[in-house]
């Protein structure tokens, strides 16, 4: 890591910690040769995802795009929309696979948003699977009803 100030390539590390995403650490640092002070951040180094849509248009996964679906299903619900977002994101890349479907993210939103909150899982649902008309909407929530008097959840 080249110094700002003096452009020597050597430096020491002051003070390290965790940025708060979990996925990235703050360094301080000071040269070696001018002393200067200076800050760098280390990330992991991840994969393109490239997301795969059911007309079979391709296109990098964006993680925003993501988020924005959670947030509206879990509108004014206690749900974690960014945690879940994060955790799904991180379930991608642990596949180590560069292509993915549409369908294989929205299920697994579905999943996740079952185990935590009914209500959201329904919202986004009623999206995901492109409910027409009330008696779609009345077939999921009995099937989710029916799940959770036997106890199951997912």
């Amino acid at each position: 890591m080249k110094c700002p100030g003096c452009g020597f390539s050597e430096s020491k590390v002051i003070d390290s910690r965790p940025v708060s995403d979990g996925y990235s650490i703050r360094r301080r640092r000071e040269c070696l040769a001018c002393q200067k002070r200076f800050t760098t951040f280390e990330t992991i180094e991840t994969v393109q995802i490239v997301v795969v849509k059911k007309n079979g248009g391709k296109q990098l996964f964006d993680k925003q795009k993501l988020l924005s679906g959670i947030l509206k299903a879990a509108e004014k619900r206690p749900v974690d929309a960014v945690a879940l977002a994060g955790e799904i994101e991180a379930e991608l890349q642990n596949t180590l696979r560069q292509e993915v479907t549409s369908t294989e993210i929205g299920e697994m939103v579905m999943k996740k948003l079952k185990e935590r909150d009914e209500v959201a899982y329904v919202r986004f649902a009623s999206v995901y699977r492109e409910f027409r008309d009330i008696d779609s909407f009345l077939s999921e929530l009995s099937r989710l009803k029916d799940q959770v008097d036997r106890g199951e959840n997912g």
